[in-house]
Parts: structure tokens; C-alpha cells; sequence
């Protein structure tokens, strides 16, 4: 079997750009196609252009294709070695046993197989990983979630552009920053009838207007009047999970914690919620809200600085 320079074949360099190629094909395929063209071997010359231009066309098949050729020439005595794909990783679905039986023998030696069809080169897909951002509410409850990836492609001038992966995906109840889910078969695919890479989420939170999060513990703000902390009270909280009471101890100041064990992201064992106490002042925008004021100002022995010195 001879080598076949599909580069001499279309007439272009062999660091051509896919414009470059895609010109020349199309060059030929006006010269040579049997509809239009008056060469007595047109038919023949426009199946080896064909065959030239599936491979160079190819991002993939083209760079295995260089790395073969290196030590071939036209014309010579060619037998692919048994490894000569080794180390290629092939996104792509490949050509059918139908489509490689169009091109000549050499072709079908080194792509003829590559699609699933009968034995030959078989490689797992490329395992892919994304971080997601989710609502911390989720991690209560759980669910599904669609969620849309940004991929980046390749084209052929070596271009990145980026296409849109949909996919609906289970959240774990009790699901923590920084662990990742295994979504298996959803990332590159397999080679030659390989299985399918799979596709690691990296789970982060978005960031919240109220909580913030440190490993499985839950932190807020609660906000309380000046009587509720000097008195005591109970009041209703919001958290995560719905709503809570809770009893403001007397004499409470601002930044003090209330600790709700348990109600924290759910796990084993489950994190805590920390209700961070903020202390606040009505506003002395009413007569009778200033009167209020004034008296306070005359009747309690109150001096925050006192503690300050000078």
C-alpha cells in the first residue's frame, strides 16, 4: 500500500491554514467534479480530493495524521505501525465502515475503524469539570436543577468560541461547597465505541443578601430593637428552611450569637445557623419618638465611652 500526501494532493503547505484548505478544495472540486469537469480522470481525482480534504479538514485527524508523516513520502511503501494513534484523544464520532469504504485502502488502514465499527482504536472520552453556583436554599432541599455550561470549541483557524451545554441535574439534599457531583457519560465521547467521559461539578454558592456560609455552619443577621436586647423577647426569625422562633436573651448586645444546632446545611453530622444579633435604633422622626428620646437622655445613666478613657 502507498503513502498518500493529502497536502500534495490539494496542493497547500503543510502548515496551512483550514482557510487555506478549504480554498484549495474547493478550487479542485470545481475542476474535477464529474458533472462539470472535461478531465478524462475526474471521477478519480475528485475521490482522492475528497479523501484529502476529510482529513486536513479535520482538527483531530489532521494533527494524527502529521504526526504519521512525517517519515512518509508520496508514492512509498506504507504500513501503518500497530501504535501509530496511540496518545490521541478523538472527540469525534470518526467515519463509518459505509464512508471509509469511498476512500482508498490507506485511509480506511488509519480512520476506517474509528467510529464504532468492528475493532480498532477504542479510548475512553475526556473527563470534563465545571464550577456551579448555587442558591443556598438548595442545599436544604434538594432537587433538580437545569444548568447551563459554557464550552469552549476549537474551530478550524484555532478560534475559541463557546457553545451553550444544557442539562437538568440532580442537587443532593445536604450538598456543600466544594463537593463536587459526578454526572457519569456527560463529558467527552468515547472513541471507537469507548464509553463516554464523565462531568465534575464543582458545587459554590452564590453570594447571599442575609447568609453566609462556612463549611456546613450558616451564619445571618438578626435584627432587634433596643428593648427586645436591653428586655428579652421572642421573636420570628427567617432561615434557610422556612422560619423559626427564638428567645433574645435580656441584656443582649449587638453581635452577640444565638446558636440553633442543627439547622445549619443539612449532613451527618449537620452544620449549625448562627443568628448574629444587630441591634436597631427607630428613628426620632415623630414628636412623640424625640419625647421619647429626651427622656431616655435624662433618666438613664448610660454612657457607652465611658470604658474609652481620655
Amino acid at each position: 500500500m502507498e503513502f498518500k500526501d493529502y497536502y500534495q494532493i490539494l496542493g497547500v503547505a503543510r502548515d496551512a491554514s483550514a482557510e487555506a484548505i478549504k480554498k484549495a478544495f474547493r478550487k479542485l472540486a470545481r475542476k474535477y467534479h464529474p458533472d462539470v469537469s472535461k478531465e478524462p480522470d475526474a471521477e478519480a481525482r475528485m475521490k482522492e480530493v475528497n479523501e484529502a480534504y476529510a482529513v486536513l479538514a479535520d482538527t483531530e485527524k489532521r494533527a494524527a495524521y502529521d504526526q504519521l508523516g512525517h517519515d512518509y513520502h508520496a508514492g512509498q511503501d506504507f504500513r501503518p505501525p500497530p501504535d501509530w494513534d496511540a496518545g490521541f484523544e478523538f472527540t469525534g464520532r470518526g467515519f463509518s465502515g459505509a464512508e471509509s469504504a469511498e476512500f482508498s485502502d490507506f485511509f480506511s488502514q488509519l480512520f476506517g475503524h474509528m467510529g464504532g465499527q468492528g475493532g480498532g482504536f477504542r479510548a475512553r472520552g475526556e473527563d470534563h469539570h465545571a464550577k456551579i453556583l448555587l442558591d443556598l436554599e438548595v442545599a436544604y432541599r434538594g432537587g433538580k436543577r437545569a444548568i447551563t455550561l459554557r464550552v469552549p470549541r476549537q474551530d478550524a483557524r484555532g478560534r475559541v468560541a463557546l457553545a451553550d451545554h444544557s442539562l437538568n441535574v440532580r442537587i443532593p439534599k445536604g450538598v456543600h461547597a466544594g463537593q463536587v457531583i459526578r454526572l457519569a457519560g456527560q463529558g467527552a465521547p468515547g472513541v471507537g465505541g469507548g464509553p463516554a467521559g464523565d462531568l465534575y461539578l464543582e458545587v459554590h454558592f452564590e453570594p447571599h443578601p442575609r447568609y453566609r456560609v462556612e463549611d456546613r455552619d450558616v451564619y445571618a443577621t438578626l435584627p432587634v430593637t433596643p428593648w427586645e436586647a436591653a428586655l428579652g423577647a421572642t421573636v420570628k426569625a427567617s432561615v434557610p428552611d422556612g422560619a423559626v422562633e427564638v428567645r433574645i436573651p435580656a441584656a443582649s448586645r449587638s453581635g452577640g450569637k444565638l446558636r440553633l444546632k442543627r439547622r445549619g446545611i443539612p449532613g451527618e453530622p449537620p452544620g449549625d445557623l448562627y443568628l448574629v444579633l444587630e441591634i436597631h435604633l427607630p428613628p426620632a422622626d415623630a414628636p412623640r419618638a424625640r419625647e421619647l428620646y429626651e427622656t431616655m437622655a435624662r433618666e438613664l445613666a448610660f454612657d457607652p465611652r465611658r470604658n474609652q478613657g481620655g
